[in-house]
């Protein structure tokens, strides 16, 4: 009883932040009419705040060191350094900034690349801007996503029934032997229901190393949200 009430609160406490958090967006795209056009759908969306564009990969990532945003709408096909690269970039000084590939490109290759490379969503620009809009929302928490037009052929490229043997291993492994301690901490304080804000000043870092901590908990428990996440460690014991 104790826990299905402590879930509740959670749940309440996580569906009231995820609604009222602004999420901040930076979009690195060359084509000026491309940005100008994205910026002003997303701009129309409650909660979500288009605060910087950039035209090439190198200005993106100097605004993004000075602004943090929260996701980043990164086109592939840019001058002189890409996407790929800038995203590997970004994702090495601010692992906790969500980077979003939006491009016309659906090859094989793109979309593994992508995620390769750090990327938390894979979608093409003929993407309706409310679609857009819901795939960001879910990025800034951590989630994953990959565009329907595309999912078929990149589920065609994840491992084979021959590998099952080492799955079944992978899957069997202790997760609590996945998270690092600092992460293991903030599970308990996210179990908690406490929020970034909370568990950045009780473990004295910064609110941007808390999300980032978050993040890699949500990925490393396979879960795509704070609450999932807290119901998975009360049911498997992980705090």
């Amino acid at each position: 009883m104790i826990i299905n009430e402590r879930l509740d609160i959670m749940a309440t406490q996580a569906r009231v932040y995820f609604e009222t958090q602004e999420i901040k967006v930076v979009i690195v795209e060359d084509y000026k009419l491309t940005r100008v056009g994205l910026r002003y759908a997303l701009n129309q969306i409650e909660n979500i705040n288009v605060i910087a564009e950039a035209e090439n990969a190198q200005e993106g990532i100097e605004i993004i060191k000075r602004e943090r945003p929260d996701v980043v709408l990164m086109d592939l096909g840019l001058p002189n350094m890409n996407g790929l690269e800038a995203t590997i970039k970004i994702k090495e000084f601010a692992p906790e900034t969500q980077v979003i590939i939006l491009t016309s490109h659906d090859r094989e290759e793109e979309v593994l690349a992508s995620f390769g490379s750090g990327a938390s969503a894979y979608c093409l620009k003929d993407i309706d801007p409310q679609a857009l809009s819901n795939v960001i929302k879910c990025a800034a928490r951590g989630a994953c996503w990959i565009d329907p037009a595309v999912a078929k052929m990149a589920l065609k490229l994840f491992p084979r029934p021959e590998n099952a043997e080492f799955l079944s291993k992978a899957t069997n492994q202790d997760p609590k032997g996945h998270l690092t301690e600092r992460e293991q901490e903030v599970l308990k304080l996210l179990v908690q229901g406490k929020s970034n804000t909370e568990i950045a000043k009780e473990l004295i870092v910064s609110v941007h190393t808390a999300k980032a901590h978050v993040c890699s908990i949500l990925q490393k428990l396979c879960v795509d949200d704070r609450v999932q996440a807290a119901v998975k460690a009360i049911k498997e014991g992980l705090v």
